[in-house]
C-alpha cells in the first residue's frame, strides 16, 4: 500500500522508511548483506570515520514512469564512480553488481515510498560507505560498512525552475591534485563555509574556479556547470578536480545524439562567462538548476536567457532527459533499471 504522503508539499528533506541495507567488512572480505529496520549506526568512540573522515557516498533516485514502472536511473555509473571513491580513500571496493542489487533490494523494500508519477517528488537513495573500527593512528581503518537507505523527497524546484543568482566564490572547492574527483564527505565538509557565507549573502550558489590559477571554471559545492554558446554549441568544463556527474554525462549524449548539438568538454575560462547565451548548473538533485546571473566582487554577468524562466535550449536538454527518466522518451539502452 502506498503511504499515504502529502507528495506535492515534500521538501527536501529525510523521512526515515522502513528498511535499509547494510553489509561489513571484515577479515578482507564483505558479508552477505542483510536488509533491516534498524536506521541507528552504532560505532566505536574511535572509529575510522568519526577521526579521519573516511567515508564517501553517492545519491541516485527511484521514481515511477508514466507506465507505472519503479525505475532507477544508471545505477551501474552510480556503482562505478564510488568504486572509484573508495580506491582514492584507501577503501575496499564494494563490487559493482552487489552495489545494483542493493540499490534495487533497498528500492523493493521501501516500495510503498517511491512517489507517484506526476507529483513531481521522488525516491531518494544514498548509499555509502564508511571505516567502522577503531583508528588512532592516521592510517586507513581495517573495517567498513556499507549502507543504502532511501528517503522520498519533493520537487527540487516548488512553482518551476526560476533562474538562480551565484556568485563567484573567494574559496577553493579542491586542489589540483586532490579528491576533487571523487564523492567523498570530506569535500563537502569544506564546502559547507563557503555555501553559508553565499547564502548569508543573497545568492543560491557558488561558482567555484580552479585553485591553481584561479582563471578557470571548475563546478559549484554540488553540481556541474553546462555552457550554452550563443551559436547553439553544448560547453562543460573539463578538470581533474571535477566530480564526474552522471546528470552531466546524461545530458552531453542527449544533447549530442537527441538534439543534435555540438559537444565540448574542454577547460572553460572565466573571461569567457560573458559570452555565453545559457547557464545551467546539473545535478541528480534538481536535473539542471538555470543560472540568470553570475555576481563576481560586484561585478554582474547576466546571461541573455534572463531571470523568468530556463534558456530555451537549457529547456529542451531539461525536458528531453526528464522525458526519457519519467519513460515519454525512450532511453538509450542500459539507462533504466527496472526495480518492478
Amino acid at each position: 500500500m502506498a503511504k499515504e504522503i502529502d507528495w506535492s508539499n515534500l521538501g527536501f528533506g529525510y523521512i526515515q522508511t522502513e528498511k535499509r541495507y547494510v553489509s561489513n567488512y571484515k577479515n578482507g572480505a564483505w558479508d552477505e548483506g542483510v536488509l533491516t529496520e534498524d536506521a541507528n549506526v552504532v560505532l566505536n568512540e574511535c572509529a575510522g570515520v568519526l577521526q579521519y573522515a573516511q567515508t564517501i557516498f553517492e545519491g541516485m533516485k527511484a521514481y515511477t514512469t508514466e507506465d507505472g514502472k519503479i525505475v532507477v536511473f544508471r545505477p551501474d555509473l552510480n556503482a562505478a564512480r564510488m568504486a572509484d571513491s573508495a580506491k582514492r580513500l584507501e577503501m575496499p571496493v564494494f563490487p559493482e553488481d552487489r552495489f545494483v542489487d542493493a540499490v534495487a533490494k533497498t528500492v523493493e523494500a521501501n516500495i510503498d515510498y517511491v512517489p507517484p508519477f506526476g507529483s513531481g517528488a521522488t525516491l531518494y537513495i544514498r548509499p555509502y560507505m564508511f571505516g567502522s573500527n577503531p583508528v588512532i593512528g592516521v592510517k586507513p581503518a581495517q573495517e567498513y560498512q556499507f549502507r543504502v537507505f532511501v528517503t522520498p523527497v519533493g520537487p527540487y524546484f516548488k512553482g518551476g525552475a526560476k533562474p538562480i543568482v551565484i556568485k563567484v566564490s573567494d574559496f577553493d572547492r579542491a586542489a589540483p591534485h586532490g579528491t576533487g574527483h571523487i564523492k567523498a564527505g570530506l569535500n563537502y565538509a569544506m564546502s559547507l563555509h563557503a555555501i553559508v557565507t553565499a547564502h548569508e549573502e543573497g545568492y543560491a550558489e557558488n561558482m567555484y574556479l580552479d585553485a591553481a590559477t584561479r582563471t578557470k571554471v571548475e563546478e559549484t559545492g554540488g553540481a556541474n556547470f553546462i555552457f550554452i554558446t550563443k551559436d547553439g554549441k553544448f560547453v562543460t568544463p573539463k578538470s581533474d578536480s571535477i566530480l564526474p556527474s552522471i546528470t552531466r554525462r546524461s545530458l552531453e549524449y542527449v544533447a549530442k545524439e537527441y538534439l543534435g548539438l555540438e559537444v565540448e568538454e574542454r577547460e572553460v575560462f572565466f573571461d569567457e562567462v560573458k559570452d555565453f547565451a545559457e547557464c545551467g548548473l546539473c545535478g541528480t538533485a534538481a536535473v539542471i538548476s538555470p543560472v540568470g546571473k553570475i555576481v563576481d566582487h560586484g561585478k554582474e554577468i547576466c546571461f541573455p536567457s534572463g531571470m523568468e524562466e530556463m534558456g530555451p535550449v537549457t529547456k529542451k536538454l531539461y525536458d528531453t532527459l526528464t522525458g526519457i527518466q519519467m519513460g515519454r522518451i525512450e532511453a538509450p539502452e542500459g539507462w533504466i533499471k527496472v526495480i518492478k
